[in-house]
């Protein structure tokens, strides 16, 4: 089992509950969120390097929304939480789990994404 925990600090402890009640309802099985008192800790925990990745980053974009809609002013929290996140996810044993690796080379995707609205 992979693990990730991302903690993310507001400016106040009403943001912080605000921020943690708005990813929530896109917590699985996997993923638990929780406000406590200015910061926002979540735990994912997934099978795979390459599935805790997948689900840390949309978990990142669905936090930068939140903050951005609560109010926070604090601008490097999800700067600095996509960082350890993908540093935790990083450090994880990769070299045992091959069987879903992330790549950056866009000729390796298997899906057809061609764009047919021109």
């Amino acid at each position: 089992m992979r693990r990730a925990r991302i903690t993310t600090t507001h400016d106040e402890e009403t943001v912080a509950a605000r921020v943690a009640a708005a990813v929530a309802p896109d917590n699985t099985d996997e993923v638990a969120t929780r406000a406590d008192g200015p910061r926002v800790v979540t735990t994912v925990e997934r099978e795979t390097t390459g599935g805790l990745r997948s689900t840390v980053d949309d978990y990142v974009v669905n936090l930068t929304v939140a903050r951005r809609l609560s109010g926070d002013s604090t601008d490097t929290t999800t700067d600095r939480a996509a960082a350890d996140a993908a540093a935790a996810a990083d450090d994880t044993d990769s070299a045992t789990d091959h069987s879903d690796a992330v790549t950056d080379d866009p000729t390796a995707a298997t899906d057809d994404t061609t764009d047919t609205n021109t």
